[in-house]
């Protein structure tokens, strides 16, 4: 059988470097800052580049390579670089890419440390950034300048789990010769791949749904070999690289990503079930739902909703705290895609910085909870939203 035609689960679970002399079954971990040489001839044409091998854990390791190789697979992408953290990922792929003078074109609802790398530290390089509103597509050429460099989105976005059509992102990226970067944390590879639509690059924070377990921090960036190659030599000289450790973590978690988000999802749906029939709750987001304005962009990109369901209490930001101090079961952490199930209120706490109107423009209202469903019982997950929400 072709080891292309392999499934998901299998490529997660087969697709490891290669064993050493003692024949391990399960991969072992490469503590090892730096590499060695067999002669000058070997270390000369190692630092050319004309050989493929590591040379220093900060460019390349076997552990991070294999974690890497299995991104790659199931993203549909040639190549790609692990991070030590998502953010790591994010600034390294843009600032390996934008020169002074270029301009982003983005969706006004990104993470809230994307937003203030955009707005507060690329200024400095005179990079600007022009937002547009997701729920207004049919706008985003209008944004596009002579200089624009790069077309920058998530979907669906954190925290209030809008969704944007990723093969009209594509396709305007094509028109304009944008590079086209997903953030696709929120979804993982499981359930899309943006690439399919026009993607160049494919970002994740490995540190939610890819870790799983709230255990280690990474980050990784797949795509176009030739814009990859750019962001591994703007990496391999300012240092973000993974740790061989945690990316060993993050590849054995991959092994059980495909059953995890299944059970996440399932969890989620049940979970946005029950909030939509609630008498305190305004409005529910969940990308499956029938009632989710996106919801047939979803079906057509997403193979499943995802783990994170976003709801409006109703009294709006002191109901929004005394939710909070409800909870009982359920954990209040700023992290997501745990197997433990988080909530969390994004306009007292993560974006309690904005105003209102800035909140409002990216759908965070003052009553918007976040909740990523993690892998209890999912009665259990429930009821503690319900005695939360009484």
């Amino acid at each position: 059988m072709n080891e292309e035609e392999f499934g998901f689960e299998t490529q997660a679970i087969r697709n490891q470097i290669e064993r050493t002399q003692y024949l391990e079954h399960s991969v072992p971990l490469y503590l090892t800052s730096s590499f060695v040489f067999e002669d000058a001839e070997d270390m000369r044409a190692s630092f050319a580049e004309e050989k493929d091998r590591n040379i220093y854990s900060r460019y390349s390791n076997p552990n991070t390579n294999e974690f890497v190789n299995k991104i790659c697979k199931m993203e549909g992408a040639e190549a790609g670089y692990a991070f030590a953290s998502g953010m790591a990922a994010v600034y390294s792929t843009l600032g390996a890419l934008l020169k002074s003078g270029d301009h982003i074109v983005s969706a006004g609802s990104v993470f809230g440390a994307t937003h203030s790398l955009f707005m507060k530290y690329f200024p400095k390089w005179n990079i600007e950034t022009s937002y547009f509103d997701i729920n207004k597509p049919e706008t985003i050429e209008s944004f596009i300048k002579p200089n624009t460099k790069i077309l920058f989105a998530e979907s669906p976005t954190n925290p209030a789990i809008d969704i944007i059509d990723l093969e009209l992102l594509g396709d305007i990226a094509k028109k304009h010769n944008l590079i086209l970067i997903i953030d696709n944390c929120f979804a993982t590879p499981y359930i899309q791949q943006p690439i399919k639509w026009g993607a160049h690059l494919v970002v994740h924070s490995a540190t939610k749904l890819i870790d799983g377990q709230g255990r280690v921090l990474g980050g990784v960036t797949v795509g176009n070999v030739d814009l990859i190659k750019e962001i591994y030599l703007f990496s391999r000289l300012t240092g973000p690289s993974l740790s061989p450790f945690n990316a060993w973590v993050l590849s054995k978690s991959l092994e059980t990503l495909a059953v995890r988000v299944e059970k996440h999802c399932e969890n989620a749906l049940k979970v946005a079930e029950f909030l939509e029939s609630h008498p305190n709750v305004n409005q529910v987001k969940y990308p499956f739902l029938k009632s989710h304005a996106q919801y047939e962009i979803a079906k057509k990109q997403m193979s499943l909703g995802g783990n994170i369901v976003a709801f409006e209490i109703k009294g709006g930001l002191e109901a929004g705290r005394a939710f909070l101090d409800k909870i009982k079961l359920c954990s209040l952490s700023p992290n997501l895609g745990d197997t433990r199930t988080i909530v969390t209120h994004p306009a007292s706490t993560t974006h309690s910085k904005l105003s209102v109107e800035e909140r409002l423009a990216v759908s965070i209202t003052d009553g918007l909870v976040r909740v990523s469903v993690g892998l209890e019982t999912v009665k259990d997950v429930i009821a503690d939203l319900e005695q939360a929400l009484a």
